[in-house]
């Protein structure tokens, strides 16, 4: 009887090497990126830089953070310009998107497959659909997925920019 069961402990396969450097890539361009909501909560809200840090820092997850920004932009009684205001809320929504591709890669599973197959991702949560459920939704990690990883971070890139231009154009603590 031939064993078809994979060997425990089975290595990645080397290219798997470029999926986390990118990885690495983006979370590295997204906690810097993020970091930078500080200054916009800082003018939004018409408070000091400290003040911002412990709203940032008390809110736990991005889309919190994010969703406090977007507020502070959407109020009556915001402090800047409108021009500035609505600059703010597109380069949120530019983030939530990105942090869509974000999530996915670090919030679940790799498979590999030991006999030389595509490494997958698992998908770490439930969809409910109206009868039923999905769980476990698996991708392959393939050339479409480096490439889709290459415009997460360049875009990245493009939104960090964006939030240091708002900044300094509208004089917001830095």
């Amino acid at each position: 009887m031939a064993d078809t069961e994979p060997p425990r402990g089975a290595a990645p396969p080397p290219e798997f090497d470029a999926f986390l450097m990118q990885i690495g890539r983006i979370n590295y361009a997204w906690t810097n990126t993020e970091s930078l909501l500080i200054h916009l909560i800082a003018g939004l809200a018409g408070t000091d830089k400290e003040t911002a840090v412990i709203l940032h820092l008390t809110l736990n997850t991005t889309r919190a953070r994010l969703d406090l920004v977007e507020r502070l932009s959407k109020r009556e009684a915001c402090p800047v310009p409108d021009q500035a205001r609505a600059r703010v809320i597109k380069v949120t929504g530019r983030m939530k998107k990105v942090s869509g591709l974000r999530n996915h890669f670090n919030h679940c599973l790799y498979a590999f497959d030991a006999h030389g197959g595509p490494v997958r991702t698992i998908q770490m949560r439930i969809a409910d659909r109206k009868t039923s459920l999905r769980i476990g939704e698996e991708s392959v990690l393939d050339s479409a997925t480096l490439a889709e990883m290459d415009a997460a971070l360049l875009e990245m890139h493009a939104i960090n920019a964006e939030i240091w231009a708002i900044v300094a154009e509208y004089d917001l603590p830095a």
